[in-house]
């Protein structure tokens, strides 16, 4: 479908330019256009959306922070859904991300009792490691990377959340369980393969860097050797 849209302020965000879009088209007595959103600042990661052939539009930022003032007036703008098969879509411009909170439950989190909230300074963490473990915490899980990749793997997602748990000391009792069971699951849920193009990094909005995959190919080959 295509539709015109006039009197859109250069202020607008994206998806204030789709709230508007659908408040005319209930007020013509037409379906609006299904897209997800919660928090509409950056940090959930449920509104991504491909702009014009690009993973949350030409900014580098999420799509709920995608400004109309990023475009030119007049400018053809063509909306879709992830492109992803392991992102099936719901409707319109929804898709059910369920795939990665499968991944999580099958290994990204901690079992060991890290204690309540004062006890978190008990257990010393270098800083390099804390502000490679804080980096890596950023990803929203919002799929963009997914999407960005002609593959769609989930690689940078999956390396994000290896290396977030595995800067961590409380993160090594499961280390090896953790990625070899991640990784089992990534590839269960239909995510293509990392061919090292880049197109991920560069998409993701919190900026995780490639090297995150690294660090999820060396837990995976120690992984490996340990079960030898």
């Amino acid at each position: 479908m295509t539709y015109e849209m006039t009197d859109v302020s250069p202020d607008m965000s994206f998806l204030e330019m789709l709230d508007v879009l659908n408040e005319r088209l209930v007020a013509e007595s037409e379906e609006p256009i299904a897209f997800d959103s919660d928090c509409r600042e950056g940090i959930c990661g449920m509104c991504g959306l491909m702009i014009s052939g690009e993973a949350h539009g030409p900014d580098h930022t999420t799509t709920c922070q995608l400004h109309m003032r990023t475009f030119t007036d007049g400018e053809v703008i063509t909306v879709e859904p992830w492109r992803a098969s392991a992102f099936p879509i719901i409707k319109d411009l929804v898709v059910d991300r369920g795939s990665f909170d499968r991944i999580i439950e099958s290994g990204g989190y901690i079992s060991v009792n890290t204690g309540a909230a004062p006890d978190a300074h008990a257990t010393p963490v270098p800083k390099q490691n804390a502000d490679r473990a804080f980096m890596a915490a950023e990803c929203i899980g919002c799929g963009a990377c997914v999407a960005a990749c002609p593959n769609g793997s989930a690689a940078l997602f999956l390396g994000a959340k290896i290396t977030h748990l595995g800067e961590l000391p409380q993160g090594q009792a499961e280390r090896s369980a953790r990625v070899t069971s991640m990784v089992d699951q990534h590839d269960a849920e239909g995510f293509g393969g990392c061919t090292n193009i880049g197109e991920c990094s560069f998409a993701c909005p919190k900026e995780i860097p490639l090297d995150v995959i690294g660090q999820l190919n060396a837990d995976m080959r120690n992984a490996a050797r340990s079960s030898r």
